[in-house]
């Protein structure tokens, strides 16, 4: 077992496989319709929300010990040998300085994403950072971040799911249709029944973009691209609307917290970027995945980052970043500053709009990364054979759909996890650290092999992702951290039972036993 546990399955091996008629997939995605998927991956309802909270900045107790994190937790131990800071948490405001923290985070962001690019270059194969892993860092590791890939994608698109069902029927509200609340609303929010008998909205969504994605990549592709152009649309709308309300005043002081509230601010944006990721797992689906894979996740960066700053200057230029402390400001803070300042109410309307298709292709894309991590592992035998049949038609995992559409539209329609939601943070960066392991691996075990990318600075460039994200990654509370363990505890039991004896690592080994013994 030990052996079999740090096997690393080899590049050409893993391509062959992906040959064979019963599992292959069909190649129709081009440069802009992946970069399309990492916009759409990255760009959600955050930027309308997320922007104003970091620039206000934050201040709360934390309620018990569970939700302070870690890194105040070590901080306070080492600074006053006691746990007392550790239980009052704050960040202190950026101010419209954010928009420089957003440009800070998109560099520490290309760090990952530059490493991404080099291993999808070299192995286009479905999977991501599992499949990267399992040829790089071995079996036991790539069962680890495949099984936390799984978790990462479901707990966000739950979340996502509920956060779409409100604004959905608050927009119908607003046209004068109400949904019955026993119908639109998770039967369990925050540990508290609600009364509601299923969240209708949330479940349906999640079932619709399921059809959409077993009728095929390119129908989901060009669905994504239309949702994309819908949201940039509405960001510059809200752009070009809001620099007309801008007051130069606001944008005073700049840095009311120095260099320290541009980082803190950094940290709360910097989960508005994880999402490129996903572009990686379209590679096997990529007409030409050595050019195309790493063009889609470093334009998807730039593009993002620009956008990213152009709402943050615009907000911030419209009201006081102190206005967005706490109360409905902090809530919606795009939608506050325009109602408050009398924007057109078109304006206003197509920001909910925007909102909307930002939770919309976040959705789609998430739920196409889900399936393509199952059918990756279902083809190397570590996950049941179901998952990596592939539709004669349609040429997709289809099965992997339908079950990846229940396993999160189910809970979305019965549950509100949104405060688990710091879980598909921890699994990203998680993932972006061994993607960044396996660049430094390949370079040094295979330095002659072909790379239709290549990271610069090479070994700064990974060591620098692996610093930020796994820094990031102890700035996420107790609580998260336990979840994330006991998930992956399930995952080893699960492996230990099912896949380590199913996968052809251990038939090879059997084999060789049985011919030794003879």
């Amino acid at each position: 077992m030990p052996s079999q546990l740090w096997q690393t399955k080899s590049i050409d091996k893993l391509i062959a496989d992906s040959e064979e008629p019963g599992h292959r997939l069909k190649k129709s995605l081009g440069p802009w319709s992946l970069t399309a998927l990492g916009i759409g991956a990255i760009i959600g309802s955050g930027i309308f929300v997320l922007t104003g909270t970091a620039a206000a900045g934050e201040h709360y107790a934390v309620p018990s010990l569970l939700h302070a994190q870690i890194l105040d937790i070590v901080t306070s131990l080492i600074q006053h040998g006691n746990l007392s800071t550790a239980m009052l948490h704050g960040r202190p405001p950026a101010g419209p300085s954010i928009a420089i923290s957003f440009i800070l985070v998109a560099i520490a962001c290309s760090f990952a994403g530059l490493c991404y690019a080099e291993l999808a270059s070299m192995i286009p194969i479905a999977g991501s950072a599992y499949t990267y892993s399992y040829a790089t860092l071995g079996e036991i590791v790539a069962w680890i971040i495949g099984w936390d890939l799984i978790l990462e994608y479901a707990v966000s698109n739950v979340a996502v799911a509920v956060g779409f069902s409100g604004y959905f029927t608050s927009l119908l509200a607003q046209v004068g249709i109400t949904l019955p609340q026993k119908l639109s609303e998770p039967i369990w929010q925050n540990g508290v029944r609600t009364g509601a008998w299923f969240n209708l909205p949330g479940f349906l969504v999640v079932m619709l973009l399921t059809v959409l994605l077993v009728r095929g990549v390119r129908e989901s592709a060009e669905t994504n691209n239309i949702m994309v152009i819908v949201k940039i649309g509405a960001i510059l709308i809200f752009i070009a609307a809001g620099a007309m309300l801008i007051h130069p005043a606001n944008w005073k002081p700049f840095a009311p917290s120095g260099f320290a509230g541009i980082v803190t601010g950094g940290a709360i944006v910097f989960f508005t970027y994880i999402g490129f990721d996903s572009v990686s797992t379209a590679s096997e689906e990529a007409i030409n995945p050595q050019r195309d894979i790493p063009f889609g996740i470093i334009a998807s960066l730039i593009v993002c980052s620009v956008l990213y700053v152009g709402v943050a200057v615009v907000l911030l230029g419209m009201m006081k970043y102190t206005t967005f402390l706490s109360g409905p400001a902090a809530d919606a803070p795009v939608a506050y500053a325009l109602r408050t300042l009398a924007a057109n109410r078109w304006v206003q309307f197509t920001v909910v709009v925007g909102a909307l298709m930002g939770m919309l292709s976040s959705l789609l894309v998430f739920q196409y990364g889900q399936t393509r991590i199952w059918f990756a592992m279902s083809r190397d035998r570590l996950l049941p054979g179901v998952f990596s049949k592939v539709h004669p038609r349609f040429k997709t995992p289809h099965w992997s759909s339908w079950i990846a559409g229940l396993v999160v539209g189910i809970p979305a329609g019965v549950v509100d996890i949104g405060s688990a939601a710091d879980l598909s943070n921890i699994g990203t960066l998680f993932a972006f650290v061994l993607v960044a392991l396996g660049v430094l691996m390949l370079r040094k075990r295979q330095p002659e092999r072909p790379r239709g990318f290549r990271v610069p600075f090479v070994p700064l460039f990974p060591i620098l992702a692996i610093v930020f994200c796994g820094g990031l990654m102890f700035a996420l509370p107790v609580i998260t951290w336990i979840r994330f363990l006991v998930w992956l505890a399930v995952g080893l039991v699960i492996y230990t039972l099912y896949g380590r004896r199913r996968s052809e690592f251990h038939a090879e080994a059997k084999a060789r036993g049985l011919g030794a013994q003879s």
